[in-house]
């Protein structure tokens, strides 16, 4: 019954449109208000809150960059359906879009815009789809999440999302692809790349980041929008902290003097915002410090719904770096 009721709602909230043309004809500013017209007009319908369904379209973009076996996103929408998924495991043409012929299959996809097609093609259909399906878990948070696990059955999975629906809900906006430089640049600093460089410190191992030398307390700042993920002692990196973007990307500052006063897992940062100090700790048991010169090791991890692993840093350093000096 709810889903009848649903669709007979969106029809009154949506026109019937024709394939969406690809995002990449469209400027940022017209994929964030497109994004975010779908999103509210979505939380209408469903009640699920626009910001969920923005970490949830945030989250499966960053997957889709960071897997092989999904293409990118044609239309403004990231979640992904495979056609199978979609049309219905036995049912012999991948590319239904008849809602009738799809639910005879026990597919998933549902009209999202009163046009009378159910297609992947469309990203309201897509939007829908997922808004419906969590809709019937409720709409609280405690009760996203419920959906959210059944769906992805992956704690982290459940983690990120949360993570990125409480900063756009904290900012009210999508427009969040701003960066900072990991260091404040009238500071005295110097870099390279180091990443994959061998360690023999704690057995062979490679250098998992680029290393950023600057004198003791220099500030250490956020690169990006994100959520503390991690705080705490580790006896390679030791005062270490971990900071979770809106891509899935995991960001690694190790070896810190200290942490800005204040800040806790959890809490939610923005570029700039100075999140601890240059030191020297780590290579020990807590509090192990001065066994080499003091700096910063930068780290980024992707992560892919399964696991993550370690890039280069490098070239976003210093891409930012310039950008930053400009």
């Amino acid at each position: 019954m709810r889903k009848k009721i649903m669709t007979t709602l969106v029809f009154m909230l949506f026109i019937p449109i024709a394939q969406y043309a690809d995002a990449a004809d469209k400027s940022s500013e017209e994929i964030y208000e497109e994004r975010m017209s779908l999103y509210t007009k979505m939380e209408t319908v469903t009640q699920i809150p626009w910001y969920w369904l923005a970490g949830v379209d945030a989250y499966e973009k960053g997957l889709r960059r960071a897997r092989n076996d999904r293409e990118e996103a044609k239309g403004v929408i990231n979640i992904y359906y495979s056609p199978k998924e979609w049309s219905g495991p036995l049912n012999p043409k991948l590319d239904e879009d008849d809602p009738t012929a799809i639910s005879m299959f026990d597919g998933l996809g549902l009209d999202g815009n009163g046009n009378g097609k159910a297609s992947l093609e469309e990203d309201a259909d897509v939007l829908f789809t997922f808004a419906n399906y969590l809709a019937e878990f409720g709409f609280d948070d405690t009760n996203i999440k419920l959906g959210l696990w059944e769906y992805y059955k992956r704690d982290q999975a459940i983690n990120i999302i949360t993570g990125h629906a409480r900063t756009y809900r904290k900012y009210g906006t999508l427009d969040l692809d701003e960066h900072a430089f990991p260091v404040p640049l009238n500071y005295n600093y110097s870099y390279q790349s180091t990443w994959g460089d061998t360690r023999g410190w704690g057995g062979r191992r490679i250098h998992e980041g680029t290393d950023i030398f600057a004198g003791y307390r220099t500030p250490a700042r956020a690169t990006s929008y994100g959520v503390v993920e991690l705080k705490g002692w580790n006896k390679y990196g030791g005062w270490r902290l971990g900071i979770r973007d809106l891509t899935n990307t995991y960001h690694y500052y190790g070896h810190l003097n200290g942490y800005e006063e204040g800040l806790e897992k959890g809490d939610i940062v923005a570029p700039g915002d100075t999140i601890g100090y240059v030191g020297s700790t780590g290579y020990g048991k807590p509090g192990t410090e001065g066994k080499f010169p003091p700096h910063l090791h930068y780290g980024m991890y992707r992560d892919n719904g399964y696991s993550e692993w370690s890039f280069d840093p490098y070239p976003s350093l210093k891409s930012w770096e310039k950008a930053e000096r400009q």
